[in-house]
């Protein structure tokens, strides 16, 4: 069955043949005009991939011998056809405003109103997963990192035609060359999904490519420097935007998306952007108060004080010593105090605990445990 907007476009002058061309003859400007104009070869190409949709519909007609005498009648009863955009040719002397439609007439002659095309749209690449592992420094500073990376790209071979070389593919002749076809249910409802037997591309590879095997999609590595920025997290995805799959048709890159793990510092910890560092102090210094040296992750050393008194898990706060954040400025470093108890004690060290022991007095720090418990 003809489609109703045939008469508005010359076949014959799309394909740059005359009206007596034989089917060879035909067959050849079409391979040559839509090997020159296919999208995969020039994506982003808005220009090419109308005249591609063009040819390809023009050659769907004119590549069947039954289509081809259907058309040829159809321009001769009306004269070598209409102007193009024929919805708007009227015949003078008709109803309503200025005549009637031509497409109401063609409608009604080739089964009832025009059938409408949807074209195959740019398909955007998939996205692509891979992991870092990196140090704790290196996640606190930020670094970047090679990552070998393995996703579906065109073929090399046939540069995403999916038709081995030499040849190319053929307009689909369930969905003629848009992708997409439309079923009905119960006359009520419409549901546009890909064509099947095109698989969504518009095309149909007769001779396939050895490499993909007709796909146009085969397996590209390559090698990446990517940046994983001061402050990352153990098990946070970083996106990066079109770093993944190339897309189809013009359409863009999909993501990359990188599962960071973060090995363990035998030192610090963290504990949301503040870094935490346990320190020893001996009972002196926690007694009586005592300026110690920790160490600071970007290998300096700070001084802290510790008071008199200070109790053992006691945590002090220095500033501007933690992870970077995303305004610029430092979260804090975390000290906590551990009071250690030494193994073994000198003959002067048990005499001074003796004296210490008497000194302190009978009080006991356990008696508020039991008056609790009365």
């Amino acid at each position: 069955m003809a489609s109703s907007d045939w008469m508005t476009k010359d076949f014959y002058k799309t394909l740059g043949v005359s009206k007596d061309a034989s089917a060879d003859d035909i067959k050849k400007a079409y391979r040559k005009l839509a090997r020159a104009n296919h999208p995969d070869s020039r994506p982003g190409d808005k220009g090419a991939e109308e005249r591609f949709k063009s040819i390809s519909e023009a050659y769907a007609v004119l590549s069947s011998k039954d289509k081809r005498k259907e058309y040829d009648e159809q321009r001769s009863l009306f004269g070598g056809g209409f102007p193009a955009g024929g919805g708007g040719f009227r015949f003078p002397g008709g109803g309503g405003a200025g005549g009637f439609d031509i497409s109401d007439l063609l409608g009604g002659m080739f089964g009832g109103g025009q059938r409408t095309r949807t074209s195959t749209p740019p398909r955007r690449g998939a996205d692509v997963e891979t992991q870092a592992r990196v140090s704790f420094v290196q996640a606190v500073d930020g670094v970047t990192v090679p990552l070998r990376m393995t996703s579906d790209a065109a073929c090399p071979s046939c540069h995403g035609t999916g038709a081995r070389a030499g040849t190319v593919p053929r307009v689909c002749p369930n969905c003629e060359g848009s992708g997409m076809q439309t079923s009905t249910s119960g006359g009520v409802f419409a549901l546009t999904e890909p064509c099947p037997p095109c698989r969504g591309r518009g095309l149909v590879v007769d001779d396939p490519c050895p490499t993909c095997l007709g796909s146009g999609r085969a397996t590209s590595s390559r090698t990446m420097q990517v940046r994983i920025p001061a402050g990352v997290k153990d098990g946070q995805r970083i996106r990066l935007r079109g770093k993944g799959a190339s897309g189809e048709r013009g359409g863009p890159a999909g993501d990359l998306l990188v599962l960071v793990h973060v090995d363990p510092h035998p030192l610090f910890g963290r504990r949301g952007d503040n870094l935490t560092l346990t320190v020893p102090v001996t009972f002196d210094e926690a007694g009586l108060g005592a300026d110690i040296t920790v160490p600071a992750l970007d290998s300096s050393s700070v001084r802290l004080r510790v008071p008199a008194g200070t109790p053992n898990g006691r945590t002090f706060r220095v500033r501007g010593k933690g992870v970077p954040r995303k305004d610029g400025s430092r979260a804090d470093l975390l000290v906590t105090v551990e009071v250690t108890v030494p193994p073994s004690l000198t003959a002067a060290a048990e005499s001074a605990l003796e004296a210490f022991r008497a000194a302190r007095g009978t009080d006991d720090p356990r008696s508020k445990l039991f008056q609790a418990g009365v």
